[in-house]
């Protein structure tokens, strides 16, 4: 039996590839691949592919020669520069740059801000946010990711409070909540995590840490939730498959 890595191409083929969730990788595998159907509904001339690094081989054995590797990542930090490329070594593929550093996303999150702002009846220019990012003990890529985007944020939204927190490096999301609760505790707020999958930092990590600081507001999904996000990948595979912007292992 031929292995899928060897076998030819005979059409656009995009592998998306995420973290994963290590301790147990099947939901976050399906997840994924609901994602990746999502995106093949759009490009309906491509073979769209995912898997997660948590999932043991998965990501050797679906990636074909040729294929454009898009990374469901929010940086590029040691996972998509050091780990990736090692895992795809003798993989003739191309590497996009990751979903978090797409131009696009600080619009789609600024426009889920505003409706979740609408539903509550609050404003959005006196919301506070509170961008919940994973940040990395590993070096400093995540966190110049985050703080980037919400650079780019609060152009797009300006007088609001927009104010960054991290999982493993300072300002921990604990300590930024507390400001927040601190300064103007009858200010709404909304936490917005800067993260593609909701995995263990979203679901035990991130609740724990507002809860611990006492913070009032509501918690909005992960930005790889957005409903536009399928078409944003969509629209990054044909980008990268007209023109430059790929780089091959």
């Amino acid at each position: 039996m031929t292995s899928p890595h060897a076998m030819p191409v005979h059409r656009p083929t995009a592998v998306i590839t995420a973290h994963g969730q290590p301790s147990d990788p099947a939901p976050q595998e399906r997840a994924l691949a609901e994602l990746a159907d999502a995106v093949a509904t759009l490009l309906p001339d491509w073979d769209i592919r995912s898997a997660t690094l948590a999932t043991s081989d998965r990501l050797e054995l679906v990636t074909p020669q040729g294929a454009l590797v898009y990374p469901f990542f929010m940086a590029n930090g040691w996972f998509t520069s050091s780990v990736l490329p090692r895992r795809l070594q003798g993989h003739d593929v191309h590497h996009l740059p990751p979903f978090g550093l797409d131009p696009n996303l600080p619009d789609l999150a600024c426009d889920a801000l505003a409706l979740a702002c609408a539903a509550r009846g609050w404003s959005l220019s006196q919301t506070r946010i509170l961008l919940a990012a994973h940040g990395s003990a590993r070096g400093p890529k995540a966190a110049e990711a985050a703080e980037a985007f919400a650079t780019a944020m609060r152009d797009r939204l300006p007088g609001t409070t927009l104010a960054t927190g991290y999982v493993e490096e300072d300002p921990r999301i604990a300590t930024t909540a507390r400001v927040f609760e601190d300064t103007a505790p009858a200010r709404p707020s909304l936490c917005l995590p800067f993260f593609a999958q909701a995995g263990e930092h979203v679901r035990d990590d991130i609740p724990d840490a507002l809860a611990d600081a006492g913070f009032g507001g509501d918690t909005l999904p992960v930005l790889g939730a957005l409903p536009q996000v399928p078409q944003l990948i969509a629209n990054a595979l044909n980008k990268a498959l007209s023109g430059p912007g790929v780089t091959s292992t």
